[in-house]
């Protein structure tokens, strides 16, 4: 049972205030693809890693390693550079975790773990409980407050059966809808997703302080 770990460094992050793509950024003396590679290379459950990347940039040396698959070139949307990786992987891959370069500080134990459950139920995704209060707003007017016990952060990888994902993104695509991560079109098939509990340092590196930290974690692994 083959495992492959696709890699989404397609989108150029705004939000973080560089001129180059996010995922090119470099922290703690790496890029944020060379780290989130480097993590899954380290996975034992993870037999390739395919980066996708941007139409004009090629892969950057830090995130070539031992089971590297040749880049492919990503899409407009997320789920298009999802796409266009499976359409690349071997023909022997039955699972696929996906994964995004911005958490460039996921650990090889969180990977393995969601990686065994999604082979147990078919679908499985890292998540933490929501530790705020939620609130719902309307023009700026709070409406209600949901119960944050009910609620979790969705992270990367997610992980699935191949033929599943393939199957929840075509149906997207045909229905041209549009979903912020791959398991919520995995949840429009009625299947049901799994949550494996995550890393509250596994975080989504999207705002300049964000790389603040993420330097700071990194430098405290390191020593």
């Amino acid at each position: 049972m083959r495992v492959a770990a696709i890699v989404v460094a397609a989108g150029r992050g705004e939000r973080l205030g560089q001129e180059i793509p996010k995922a090119y950024v470099r922290v703690a003396g790496r890029t944020l693809l060379g780290h989130a590679v480097a993590a899954l290379t380290r996975s034992d459950r993870v037999d390739y890693v395919l980066p996708v990347l941007p139409a004009d940039l090629g892969i950057p040396g830090d995130a070539v390693s031992s089971k590297s698959l040749a880049p492919v070139v990503g899409g407009a949307q997320r789920q298009d550079s999802v796409a266009a990786g499976l359409a690349a992987l071997p023909a022997d891959v039955e699972w696929v975790a996906v994964h995004d370069a911005a958490r460039a500080l996921v650990r090889p134990e969180a990977i393995d773990r969601v990686i065994a459950a999604a082979q147990r139920h078919d679908a499985a995704l890292l998540a933490l409980p929501v530790p705020d209060t939620l609130k719902r707003v309307q023009d700026g007017r709070v409406t209600g407050t949901a119960s944050r016990e009910e609620y979790f952060m969705a992270q990367t990888p997610q992980v699935f059966r191949v033929s599943l994902l393939r199957k929840a993104l075509e149906k997207a695509a045909a229905e041209q809808r549009k979903g912020t991560d791959c398991a919520s079109l995995v949840e429009a098939l009625g299947v049901d997703v799994y949550i494996v509990e995550g890393d509250r340092e596994n975080l989504k590196i999207t705002y300049e302080a964000d790389l603040r930290v993420a330097e700071y974690l990194l430098g405290e692994r390191a020593s």
